[in-house]
């Protein structure tokens, strides 16, 4: 631990010069990157209906849970400028332009924003998506906002994002799984992109709390401490469709997404104890005594969530989503 660092403006601009001189690994340059286009037929060739009618005949092979899912998926993804307002709401983050974190933060959202363009261009090609309900859910979503429980505070912030882009990394890997299975090989190649790009968003948040393990320990793990008790909440919460009230959709998406086991209780689990793995919470030195009781809470909470879910079942209940004709 360095001694002079007192206050967490002090840790993140410690760490800034890190950022900045890996900002070549932790993001793609646009040239190097894809683009939805890559993955979707192209309008100015003459192939292009066959192309959709293709499209189509695949999408239609899709289940009812794995189209609802993967709407799911790609509104959470389209109300990225939430996501971008959320960051430049935390305190003690100097976001001058060439600053590194304001860097991360306008990279990081310029990959991400690929992501909704490219779903929600399938969706609308695949002839199955009543858009228009779709559309006024990602505007609901965008408009209701989030409570992500961070508090304006950076620390937890980076334990949201670590556990947030690891949960949406394995989403859309398994959804891009089962498009495979369902005879879509094309889902199940954009699924893998994107899937990619979460995979090393995760890692880099996760680098980022390393780092800050590394210089304010103790209130690095009572910020980890503090998230885990109020839970990781997904940032489509607040989901709902056109006269439904705020979460409730949410509930029925995730529902669908327990039946696939696109997502369920055990991966969250999973995830928790990957991140203790990762930062090393074990080995954490330098700690006070209330971050040594946060410690001990972290370590436990495995168990206890396993116990949990073991003891859930699988939502039986099946709901009729207005996205689907």
């Amino acid at each position: 631990m360095i001694a002079t660092v007192t206050s967490r403006s002090e840790v993140l601009k410690h760490i800034e010069p890190f950022l900045r001189n890996n900002l070549g690994t932790f993001l793609k340059s646009v040239e190097d990157s894809w683009q939805p286009s890559d993955f979707l037929p192209d309008s100015r060739l003459d192939t292009f209906f066959d192309e959709v009618k293709l499209l189509r005949e695949r999408a239609g092979e899709l289940s009812y849970d794995l189209l609802a899912v993967l709407i799911g998926d790609t509104i959470t993804e389209e109300a990225l400028p939430n996501y971008e307002a959320w960051f430049h709401e935390l305190d003690d983050l100097d976001r001058d332009r060439d600053n590194g974190w304001a860097q991360w933060i306008r990279g990081w959202t310029a990959e991400e924003n690929r992501h909704g363009d490219l779903l929600n261009r399938y969706l609308y090609l695949s002839g199955r998506v009543n858009m228009r309900e779709f559309e006024a859910s990602t505007q609901h979503l965008i408009a209701d906002g989030f409570d992500l429980g961070t508090a304006h505070d950076p620390y937890r912030a980076f334990v949201y994002t670590s556990y947030q882009e690891a949960a949406t990394n394995l989403s859309h890997r398994r959804v891009g799984t089962l498009a495979r299975k369902a005879g879509d090989a094309s889902l199940s190649k954009l699924c893998g992109m994107i899937a990619g790009d979460e995979a090393r968003h995760a890692r880099v948040y996760q680098t980022f709390v390393e780092k800050i393990f590394e210089v304010d320990p103790s209130e690095m793990m009572l910020a980890f401490e503090d998230m885990m008790r109020k839970k990781i909440v997904m940032p489509a919460h607040y989901m709902r469709e056109l006269g439904v009230e705020m979460g409730k959709t949410f509930g029925h998406f995730t529902d669908a997404a327990q039946r696939l086991g696109v997502y369920t209780s055990q991966d969250y689990t999973d995830i928790l104890e990957g991140l203790i793995t990762t930062w090393k919470v074990d080995q954490a030195t330098g700690l006070n005594s209330a971050a040594e009781k946060a410690r001990d809470y972290i370590m436990a909470l495995p168990n206890r969530l396993r116990r949990v879910a073991d003891r859930m079942p699988v939502p039986k209940l099946e709901y009729k989503f207005k996205w689907i004709e």
